[in-house]
């Protein structure tokens, strides 16, 4: 077989007729209903927590909010004296 033969061969092995290929319209709604069978599946894979669960992860949650409220804030304090001091030493030694 010629090399030519077999290119021409490849790209129409490599492309699919028009006959073959779906309305972009019909594709659209394969697609969405795909989607939405997956997105089912995905669903009946989540568990609600407990109570208990929600509880501990709330308590971890607003701990650590104050925690970083309290070190902001110490941080901010240390930041402001800094400042303060270095305005005041010089503006005074105009």
């Amino acid at each position: 077989m010629p090399v030519a033969e077999k290119k021409s061969m490849a790209k129409a092995a490599a492309l699919p007729s028009d006959s073959s290929q779906p309305n972009r319209v019909t594709a659209l709604f394969v697609r969405t209903r795909e989607f939405l069978k997956d997105v089912r599946g995905e669903m009946r894979k989540v568990v609600t927590p407990t109570r208990a669960e929600v509880r501990a992860t709330t308590t971890v949650v607003i701990v650590t909010v104050f925690a970083f409220a309290a070190f902001f804030y110490v941080v901010d304090s240390a930041l402001d004296w800094v400042l303060r001091s270095l305005l005041h030493a010089l503006g005074s030694a105009q």
